[in-house]
């Protein structure tokens, strides 16, 4: 969407380095930085109260559920949710019912998001025909199509052919486009709903290795290897992943990496109670592996965070563990989560944060226009956060049509303050005053 018209955001702190400083916005560009900055005739003006500016936050890994699932979640509620959250741009996962195989569906997702226009949604193209993994989908024409489709996945289910696989890689090559990888040997997960470790032993749910993920963790870093191409490794869960991706990199293998909030602050302790919120694909791992984790993607060996926001109904999670859908709201707490677990540890500073958040996802993708530098000449897809206020996490409050969320009545640091798309205010809460220490986040605008 064009951007038009003229913002002043005064008071902010780029990256939380140095005094605060003014920020001048025309037709969805940075034209000005400076102090004490005059406000054009007609300017919006947005009120930043010397908190921390960073740019616009790109998210690989949503799930829209549009179409099939509008109870649980549509293009415009966790376009909503992303918007609060921070991020000006998303990449919607394929599968959906229909599952979005072809141009039809992603160029009608596309569209959808236009009409929204609160943050960029990037529908993601299904690798195989109905999530199926038997039969190739219409890569390029999805990703000639309106939609312009960068990003491939069958998430949900693992590509496990090596021959379809193998395949996709080379397409993904010619076309110029990156495949992103559900790392899950279905053989090794029959059944399976919780790590496989003492606590699953001791609850008696049925155990998920982590070899199911690390084998094809390894087998499609030689495919890639040998296509010549780039692949994506989807919420990496365990350390032995770390170690893979580290060992790929010291081969020249072209393999980047996400990993959810959820796999950096929970582990499979919380399945004590057998509450169906703490079901995820990949399962909650254990302690060592949350912190390989956290240490990884401040090392930069895993790239960056992705929130797999994955929305269902009640009652697919108040009911028995093992029938529960698997899947936690990710796009308003992932931000807290990362200043929980990266920043308050010292692991990532605020430049850190954008570039884990920001700028590594839009360049995994190829996007020119997010996870920009904020500099004069710049896209203003912004975000102002306040680092010191906490917030309460009420899952009903939560812009989803969902309510699945691990954090329900958890307090957590950071506070996503005002979100702009090129310029225009999409997410801004009513006022400073209302954001307190007590954990009280205001409301929305």
């Amino acid at each position: 969407m064009a951007a038009t018209g003229s913002v002043l955001i005064k008071n902010v702190r780029p990256y939380g380095e140095g005094e605060p400083v003014d920020v001048a916005v025309t037709a969805g560009v940075i034209t000005e930085i400076g102090h004490d900055l005059a406000a054009p005739d007609g300017a919006e003006v947005v009120e930043g109260g010397g908190n921390i500016l960073l740019p616009g936050f790109v998210d690989l890994h949503t799930h829209l559920r549009e179409p099939g699932r509008e109870d649980t979640e549509t293009v415009e509620s966790g376009s909503r949710a992303a918007a609060r959250g921070g991020y000006t741009a998303v990449f919607a996962m394929a599968n959906t019912a229909p599952v979005a195989d072809n141009a039809t569906i992603t160029d009608h997702v596309w569209r959808l998001g236009r009409e929204v226009g609160l943050v960029d949604v990037h529908p993601v193209g299904a690798v195989t025909v109905g999530l199926a993994g038997e039969q190739l989908a219409e890569m390029g024409m999805m990703a000639d199509g309106a939609a312009k489709v960068k990003l491939f996945s069958d998430d949900g289910k693992c590509v496990h052919d090596p021959v379809i696989m193998k395949r996709a890689l080379e397409y993904s090559k010619g076309l110029g486009v990156l495949i992103s990888q559900h790392s899950e040997d279905p053989r090794l997960t029959v059944g399976s709903v919780a790590h496989d470790g003492p606590t699953a032993a001791r609850l008696g749910l049925a155990g998920w290795p982590r070899a199911a993920e690390e084998s094809i963790v390894a087998r499609d870093a030689l495919l890639a290897r040998d296509a010549g191409a780039r692949v994506h490794i989807a919420h990496a869960s365990t350390a032995g992943t770390v170690e893979l991706l580290r060992w790929a990199r010291t081969q020249g293998i072209e393999v980047t990496a996400e990993v959810t909030p959820h796999h950096l602050l929970l582990d499979d302790s919380r399945l004590e109670t057998y509450d169906g919120v703490n079901r995820v694909n990949p399962p909650l791992r254990e302690e060592s592996d949350k912190l390989a984790l956290r240490a990884a993607l401040a090392e930069g060996v895993i790239d960056c965070v992705a929130t797999d926001h994955a929305p269902h109904a009640s009652q697919e999670k108040c009911c028995e563990f093992s029938q529960a859908r698997p899947g936690m709201l990710g796009l308003e707490t992932a931000l807290s989560i990362v200043v929980e677990t990266m920043v308050n540890a010292d692991l990532l500073d605020w430049r850190g944060v954008a570039r884990v958040m920001s700028e590594r996802p839009a360049q995994i993708v190829g996007l020119d226009d997010q996870g920009r530098p904020i500099e004069v000449g710049e896209p203003a897809n912004l975000t102002i956060v306040d680092p010191e206020q906490a917030w309460t996490v009420k899952g009903e409050e939560l812009a989803s049509r969902s309510d699945n969320t691990p954090y329900d009545s958890m307090t957590l640091p950071g506070t996503v303050l005002t979100t702009l798309l090129r310029g225009r205010v999409t997410a801004q809460r009513d006022g400073l005053s209302n954001v307190t220490p007590n954990g009280g986040a205001g409301e929305w605008l």
